[in-house]
């Protein structure tokens, strides 16, 4: 059972290619382009040419070897970008079979994720405890749902959802190939009805779930990695017994208020590592690619039930000076272990 505040919907989504955010699990994650220059050009090129013609390449050789140096140069420099904005990347594709979500109904929604080869991927590697990790959430960052679809064969994946009201929304498939880096594709959802999008949330440390109340601390810093310090108190009092969800005591996702760019990150250790403790604060650390404001969502199991905490959060300031700069990392953050 999972509690927490806003619902979310889905209808028909139109096959697109998006431009992807600066600096997560896009490009850090990338299983690898499907071909690459140097693999389309032929090895025996240029052996039919005679000496001569050889000799007097020479410098047209040069010219292109110092153009695709500088190509690759470019390439390396360009910042690195962030999960969940693209449909399709590394040669993977995310494609829904389900064509309509209605409000309030619950659809049994079907997707499969297109490998390089063109046919459906088949094999996936656990990450905490899930082959799929599948994220939903309303374009106004409220509705939030964190699923875990079941495979039915042939690479089809299939998840329960029901979204409650109208609206536009984002779906992130997480998962990892066998063989292959980890990667996050995003798909837009329609829910056709009367949308009343709700007014942009004002950032606060804390956030109401039940009768729970979290409490964050830290600050998060463009280009830079963040700690962030959740704790967790029911009815005024500490939780300290907080029970393993998904291979941890908490998981957090940060969405970028929007275009949705996605960053998922987890705790400072894991249980019975010696590092972590079952509450009742547990430490992330975040990297966000630009200065906005994020829509923070942890999840925690506590007395057998799963809650969502969702707050919103602005960026601060460097302290240093520094300036934004394009993070490191899979886009993660530390403690994601693939």
């Amino acid at each position: 059972m999972v509690e927490m505040n806003g619902a979310i919907k889905v209808g028909a989504y139109a096959l697109g290619l998006a431009v992807l955010f600066g600096g997560a699990l896009g490009a850090g994650r990338l299983a690898g382009p499907v071909g690459s220059a140097a693999a389309e050009r032929s090895p025996d090129a240029g052996t039919e040419r005679g000496a001569g013609q050889d000799a007097g390449a020479g410098h047209g050789a040069h010219q292109e070897a110092g153009q695709e140096t500088g190509q690759e140069a470019v390439a390396a420099k360009a910042p690195a970008v962030p999960a969940g904005l693209q449909i399709s990347q590394g040669g993977y594709m995310l494609m829904p079979e389900t064509d309509e979500v209605k409000a309030g109904k619950r659809t049994d929604f079907r997707f499969t994720v297109i490998g390089p080869d063109g046919s459906p991927v088949t094999g996936f590697t656990t990450q905490h405890d899930k082959k799929l990790h599948f994220i939903v959430v309303r374009r106004d960052l409220t509705g939030f749902q964190h699923l875990h679809p079941t495979q039915l064969g042939g690479g089809v994946w299939s998840v329960p959802l029901e979204l409650p009201d109208a609206g536009e929304y984002r779906a992130f498939a997480d998962f990892a190939p066998e063989g292959a880096q980890p990667l996050t594709l995003g798909m837009d959802l329609s829910v056709a009805g009367d949308y009343r999008p709700e007014p942009p949330a004002v950032p606060a440390e804390t956030a109401k779930v039940g009768d729970y109340t979290v409490t964050l601390k830290g600050d998060l810093i463009p280009g830079r990695t963040s700690m962030l310090t959740l704790s967790i108190a029911k009815d005024g009092e500490p939780v300290t017994d907080l029970q393993p969800y998904l291979a941890a005591y908490g998981h957090l996702v940060a969405l970028r208020d929007g275009d949705l760019a996605y960053l998922h990150v987890h705790p400072d250790g894991a249980p019975g590592d010696g590092r972590s403790a079952p509450g009742p604060d547990i430490t992330f650390y975040a990297e966000v690619p630009s200065a906005g404001t994020y829509g923070l969502y942890l999840d925690f199991k506590h007395a057998g039930t799963v809650r969502t905490a969702v707050f919103t959060a602005a960026t601060s300031p460097d302290p240093e000076g520094g300036g934004a700069t394009a993070p490191s990392g899979d886009g993660h953050g530390h403690g994601h272990q693939p």
